[in-house]
């Protein structure tokens, strides 16, 4: 019975939007220091709502940013695979900061909401709009790679929420300007906690099949099981896993039975074929030969 193996190391550079991280952090950490120091002057539970989730995602995006600088790392010592996994723990963290972020929003509007106190609307709208144009260019930075990246995925959702809630507390200032309403103000803060837990809910499930080398949910593996067993010379398949090394590289295993001997070059096929119909980049085939001819082959 031959065992043979062959890995494909092809990587998707994981910095390529390292530039987008820098200008994403920078910006977002200018805005929390406006949101905080407004959100004390108008008194609004909304802005500093709105900055607690900031600070937030700022958390997230550098553990984003480290995280997928460490992945480049070379592998060594007991870490035979690297760090690459770090981007999918930091996807995880990232889920479990919002997830923080929510409880003390909380906290503040239903303290806000019990007692009422008066709110500077003017101000809330003016900070919220720049708000509105921050979060919405950093978005847009990450627009083409959320479908490459989870981490990646991770910043343009959080961005693009940030843009939506800060775009809910500029209608929040307004209302209160027109009616005097205080209880409005940490309304506001509720529906951004909605928005925050919708949004994250998600990338908290994906993070946590990641982490349990789940099947990356991009991947069919039925598909993969269906195309292996059709290719020319394959009679059967076993022990088929696919697992995720990081939140940009695919795994794959798999034990090939083939009806007669195989060389390297059939290997390299079936990896070519993995890498461009799947995406999977690393792959390790192990072939063994029919059960039957071999017991044919040593009886002769």
């Amino acid at each position: 019975m031959a065992h043979t193996h062959k890995h494909d190391h092809t990587d998707v550079h994981p910095l390529k939007y390292r530039k987008a991280f820098a200008i994403g952090i920078g910006l977002n950490i200018l805005f929390v220091i406006l949101e905080v120091m407004y959100g004390f002057i108008a008194n609004s539970s909304a802005l500093l709502a709105d900055a607690g989730h900031n600070i937030s995602d700022i958390l997230g995006l550098a553990f984003a940013w480290a995280a997928a600088w460490m992945s480049t790392l070379k592998p060594g010592g007991k870490y035979t695979y690297g760090f690459r996994k770090t981007t999918i723990l930091v996807s995880l963290l990232n889920a479990l900061l919002l997830f923080g972020a929510v409880i003390i929003i909380a906290r503040d509007a239903i303290h806000k909401l019990i007692e009422p106190e008066p709110v500077g609307g003017t101000q809330v709208m003016i900070v919220a709009a720049i708000g509105v144009i921050i979060n919405t260019f950093t978005a847009l930075l990450f627009f083409r790679g959320q479908k490459e990246d989870i981490n990646v995925k991770g910043a343009f959702l959080h961005m693009a929420a940030d843009a939506g809630v800060s775009l809910g507390v500029v209608i929040a200032g307004l209302l209160i300007n027109i009616t005097g309403i205080l209880w409005i103000d940490p309304i506001t803060s509720f529906i951004i906690i909605l928005v925050i837990l919708w949004g994250t809910w998600g990338l908290f499930i994906d993070a946590i099949n990641l982490a349990l080398d789940a099947v990356p949910k991009h991947i069919d593996i039925e598909q993969i099981n269906n195309y292996l067993l059709t290719r020319e010379g394959v009679k059967n398949i076993h022990d088929l896993h696919v697992w995720a090394l990081s939140t940009t590289q695919v795994a794959l295993t798999v034990h090939v039975v083939t009806d007669e001997q195989k060389n390297d070059e059939f290997i390299q096929k079936l990896q070519k074929e993995l890498k461009n119909k799947f995406g999977i980049s690393h792959t390790t085939i192990q072939l063994e030969r029919n059960i039957i001819e071999t017991e044919y082959d040593s009886k002769c």
